[in-house]
């Protein structure tokens, strides 16, 4: 693969353990949870942690293996041939430790990432309201101080492994009389009985995740528990904008291993399957197909593997966001047409569940929506691109001479 040359020693070991991992995964829990006779799987993870795969990116002393974005892409690539739910429930790991690791007080490290990472405790982000999706400072969830305490009050929504969370990262309104970037803070809320699962959604695909909708009637939340402490208090943008790399990176990842998953089986189809006496394979409208894919899928992996080192190298972060969103937009947009590709090549018994693709059909169509909608995606890639033309200047040549008329000023009106 592309990505064979991007990797170290220890990023090829990675994804060797990973694969034994990812072997390991019975079908029958992949049906079950399709199915929804399993709604939270609770032995993956512990198994994952087994393999010594979880908080690959997070230090040592809390069970973390101390390394970089890059390791981490590669065991969530591998992941992702399982579908999007599972690759989810393993990324969460990481989604709600990166809040932890960099926003958390030692005790909260201790107390809730180390945990984590061994799998005896599992978390859930509690992001998105049923009246706000992309306008993150729509919250109406609050949290009223009362001395040591805060009582949170409200609702979230498509919160993937409700079901089976022992905490909750939440963001809630804490100053209403603030600007919308000084009014949130979040917590790290345990389980409790006020921390109530409303319901669990029925999904196109991504099944078996125990994707909930989970209620918070007066919780009381103690200091120790505002990520951060008390200096945690209102800075909640700061860990929402800080998210947003391991939500969308872990999304771009696990995007290209659903679309090997598709490709690999649309190809090995290809040879077996005979029309008019030859191997589909042959003909054009089949083999340009997967021609077209393989391109789409080793560019993605591309972007999203320079995605990893840029992140790791501590790059600009206005650069770091424009990458993020480029990766999470272009690698979920690539798996959605290359699992339709697969579909395609193989024809009606694609669409039946003889074979999987219609299983990572259901699933990748999801990802182009969570963690922010490739057109907020979009949005943020021109943005950032905008102000990095404002404020580089002309590295290169001044291009505009390069016109044989190109000193009429007078006939360049920009307004």
């Amino acid at each position: 693969m592309i990505s064979d040359v991007l990797l170290g020693e220890t990023q090829k070991d990675i994804r060797a353990r990973t694969i034994e991992f990812v072997k390991s995964i019975p079908t029958s829990l992949l049906l079950d949870m399709d199915e929804e006779k399993v709604i939270y799987p609770k032995e993956f993870l512990k198994k994952a942690a087994e393999y010594g795969l979880l908080g690959l990116r997070f230090p040592k002393e809390y069970e973390g293996k101390g390394l970089g974005w890059t390791s981490e892409v590669v065991a969530i690539e591998e992941i992702g041939i399982l579908g999007t739910a599972l690759a989810c429930l393993y990324s969460l790991v990481s989604i709600v430790g990166e809040a932890v690791n960099i926003f958390g007080t030692k005790q909260q490290k201790e107390k809730f990432l180390k945990p984590t990472i061994q799998a005896k405790i599992a978390t859930a982000e509690g992001l998105t309201e049923p009246r706000g999706g992309s306008d993150f400072f729509a919250a109406t969830t609050t949290a009223e101080r009362k001395g040591d305490y805060f009582i949170l009050r409200g609702q979230k929504r498509f919160i993937v492994g409700g079901e089976g969370a022992d905490y909750f990262l939440v963001y809630a309104k804490t100053d209403k009389n603030a600007k919308p970037h000084k009014s949130m803070t979040a917590f790290l809320v345990e389980r409790n009985e006020n921390v109530k699962v409303k319901h669990i959604y029925g999904l196109m695909g991504t099944r078996g995740g125990g994707t909930a909708r989970i209620s918070f009637d007066d919780v009381k939340v103690p200091i120790e528990n505002v990520l951060g402490g008390e200096e945690g208090i209102n800075r909640g943008a700061d860990v929402f904008y800080q998210m947003m790399i391991p939500e969308r990176m872990t999304s771009a990842a696990g995007a290209l291993g659903m679309a090997q998953a598709a490709l690999d089986i649309a190809a090995d189809y290809s040879t077996k399957r005979k029309s008019f006496s030859r191997p589909i394979k042959s003909y054009q409208g089949v083999s340009f197909k997967v021609a077209e894919s393989l391109t789409e899928l080793d560019a993605a992996r591309a972007l999203v593997y320079e995605t990893a080192q840029a992140i790791d190298r501590n790059e600009d972060a206005g650069k770091i966001r424009r990458l993020v969103s480029e990766s999470k937009a272009y690698a979920t947009d690539m798996a959605w047409r290359v699992v339709n590709n697969a579909m395609q090549i193989m024809g009606g018994i694609g669409y039946t569940n003889i074979y999987p693709i219609e299983r990572l059909l259901r699933d990748t169509r999801l990802i182009m929506i969570w963690t922010g909608t490739n057109e907020i995606m979009k949005l943020i890639i021109q943005h950032e691109f905008y102000k990095e033309v404002s404020e580089r200047g002309i590295e290169r040549r001044d291009l505009e001479k390069d016109a044989i008329n190109s000193d009429l000023e007078e006939e360049k009106i920009y307004e």
